[in-house]
This record gives structure tokens, C-alpha cells and sequence, in this order.
């Protein structure tokens, strides 16, 4: 199973018992449709909710668990105004529209099972009266805003491989760099390198590349097997295919993996790292990766080139060159929608690599 899902079931089981019974019904009724990762979410929803109705006295509690469905029925509008105005300006950490919107999705999720699903001994509806069917949830973010948000953050044409010569290379020339960055450097240049060169050449998400194991890699297909984002068959993984530019990035580093990461027999991850105290190198984490890509992003000049944006940067030169279609089953996504970021992204490129021809005419 995927070790990230493996993860957030553990806190998934840890979480629901201190839910309403009401709550657990729910989540035992979307286990079959949604990844546990989902499923953590939308518990994490329900208890700032639960929270927030307790701290107004809008449940008697005293803790959620004894949260009841007749309090829920009571709900007014304004209650739900309320809650979102607070998820909107709460002091500490206000949350963004896309969040707030969220938030209010797995409410309204949870009650609409709660009425219209689930049923009592007598056939009944569990809540006879649903107050988040009135509550109106406006799309937060059209392909059309995400490409505004994204344009002159991506890596475009011939940048992409000046940043990945940057990686191999050039940041080992920064006289700037002190001997342990200097040394860090000559050791895993060869490794992250590899990194962003398969996420530039395949689009992959981070979760799905710290996910691979070595045998996952297949160099004379170019592909790797994958478990992919919101795909719930943990017994199956999917093949994702890899541009040749990246085979031989991926050739030099399998070389090298178990020497210089000290890789155990029983070490499977296909990227490693050695922890500090330790001696043995074991799969890199999320964090790891996207450090190690803000790491040399900075100092390239793009601060602000995430390993998402790597993806991102893929897709939109991938678009370029094949259909919509072809574009959404490369990157994993559930709908179309999504992937018509990159054709708004691709309108703009275009427009500019016209206009260098032009200048250059």
C-alpha cells in the first residue's frame, strides 16, 4: 500500500473514535470511493466544525462525540454565515477562499449523507432538516484564474534544461557556497539531479515519486509504475511514461544508489537519503524533495519554482505538443477541467515564441 495512505489510515482510525457515531456512519460509507488521505481531511473539517459549535454554545457537548443530530437539525443560516465569516478572518490564520469554499464542501457532503442516504430504523432520514443544502459554494478557481496565477512561474522551453544543467552542474560553481553545502552538493547532485529531471520529463506529482521503489522503474520502456493521487486500488499501480532525456539521469543515479546511500537489502524506495546519526539511507520524505528543489531554486533565480511548478512546467510543454487528452492521462487527472489550465498556459507561450520569431525575422 502507498506509505503515505498507510499513514494517514493509521490517523484516520486514531481520529474517529472521538467523532460523533453519526460521523463515523459517514466515513465507514466513503471508505470504498475515497483514499484515506480524503477521508483525514474531511475529519479534519468536521472537527473545527464540531469545535466552533461547542465554543458558541451552539452544542451542549462537552466534547464532540456527544455532538447530537437534533443540534445540527437546529442549525439557522446564520449559524452557517457565522462559521464561515470565522473561517474566513479567524485570528490566528485566516484561511484563503479555495480553503474556506473546501471546508464548507465536506459539511455539506456530510449532511447530505445524513439526509438523504442514511436512514433509521424506521426508513427515516438520519437529519430530517439539512440547513448546508441552502448553503451556496462558488467554484474558487477556473482554469483560466490558475493559469493567470501561474504564468512567468514556469520554467518555459529551453529554462528547462538551464535548470536542470543548474542542478547537474552549475550550482557546485556558486563560490558562495560554504564546504558543507559544497559537500552536500557533490554527494547528491548526481540523486536530485535525477529527481527533477523525472518530474520535468514524466510530470509526476511528489507524493507519486517518493512513492517509487526500484523495481517500479522499467529505463527500456521508459515508465515507472506509480500509485496515483485519488486512485483508491492500493494493489495497483499505474505506468507512467518518461521522456528519453531522462533515462540517462536515471542510469547514473541507479548505479550509484547503493553505494553511496549505504542502500539495506530491505530498502525498496528508489530515492534515498541518509538521515543525520544515522548509517543507512531510507526513502526520502515530501519534505526532503521539495526542500531540496526550493534549494536550487533560489539560488537559480526562481525562488518561487516548487516542485509542483516543475510538474506544472512539464505539463504546459507537454501540451504544446499533444491533445488535452493525451495531457490529462499523462498527468493523472480525474477531469478535463483541470487540464485546461495548460491550454490557457499554452495560448500565452505561444503568443510569446511568436513574437521572438518575429523579432528574429
Amino acid at each position: 500500500m502507498n506509505l503515505l495512505k498507510v499513514k494517514d489510515r493509521m490517523e484516520l482510525d486514531r481520529r474517529v473514535p472521538s467523532m460523533p457515531w453519526f460521523v463515523e456512519k459517514f466515513i465507514n460509507y466513503k471508505l470504498p470511493d475515497l483514499s484515506p488521505s480524503s477521508l483525514l481531511e474531511y475529519v479534519r473539517d468536521y472537527e473545527a466544525f464540531f469545535n466552533w459549535l461547542l465554543a458558541e454554545g451552539l452544542a451542549a457537548g462537552p466534547v464532540i462525540s456527544k455532538i447530537t443530530l437534533e443540534e445540527l437539525e437546529k442549525l439557522h443560516m446564520d449559524s452557517i454565515d457565522a462559521y464561515r465569516m470565522f473561517l474566513a478572518s479567524k485570528p490566528i490564520q485566516a484561511n484563503s477562499r479555495t480553503t474556506v469554499s473546501r471546508k464548507l464542501s465536506s459539511l455539506r457532503s456530510l449532511f447530505h449523507y445524513l439526509s438523504q442516504i442514511a436512514e433509521d430504523d424506521d426508513f427515516y432520514p438520519l437529519l430530517k432538516r439539512n440547513v448546508m443544502a441552502k448553503v451556496a459554494i462558488k467554484r474558487t478557481h477556473k482554469p483560466k484564474d490558475t493559469a493567470a496565477k501561474l504564468e512567468g512561474k514556469l520554467l518555459q522551453e529551453e529554462e528547462l534544461g538551464e535548470f536542470l544543467r543548474y542542478v547537474k552542474h552549475d550550482y557546485g560553481l556558486d563560490a558562495t557556497l560554504s564546504k558543507q553545502g559544497l559537500s552536500s552538493f557533490e554527494k547528491n547532485s548526481v540523486r536530485d539531479s535525477c529527481i527533477v529531471s523525472l518530474i520535468l520529463h514524466s510530470g509526476l506529482r511528489v507524493s507519486e515519486v517518493l512513492n517509487l521503489n526500484l523495481d517500479d522503474l522499467d529505463l527500456k520502456k521508459k515508465l515507472v509504475y506509480a500509485y496515483r493521487k485519488g486512485s483508491n486500488d492500493d494493489t495497483f499501480k499505474v505506468p507512467v511514461y518518461f521522456r528519453q532525456e531522462a533515462v540517462q539521469d536515471l542510469q547514473e543515479y541507479t548505479a550509484l544508489r547503493d553505494n553511496r546511500y549505504a542502500a539495506p537489502r530491505r530498502e525498496k524506495a528508489l530515492f534515498l537519503a541518509v538521515a543525520n546519526g544515522k548509517s543507512e539511507g531510507s526513502r526520502m520524505t515530501k519534505r526532503a524533495i521539495q526542500q531540496m528543489v526550493l534549494k536550487y531554486a533560489k539560488r537559480f533565480g526562481k525562488p518561487y519554482l516548487s516542485v509542483h511548478k516543475l510538474r506544472h512546467s512539464f505539463a504546459t510543454d507537454y501540451y504544446l505538443r499533444n491533445d488535452l487528452y493525451k495531457t490529462q492521462e499523462q498527468l493523472g487527472h480525474a477531469s478535463p477541467d483541470t487540464t485546461q489550465i495548460y491550454a490557457h498556459l499554452t495560448d500565452k507561450t505561444m503568443q510569446e515564441a511568436i513574437d521572438r520569431i518575429r523579432k528574429d525575422e
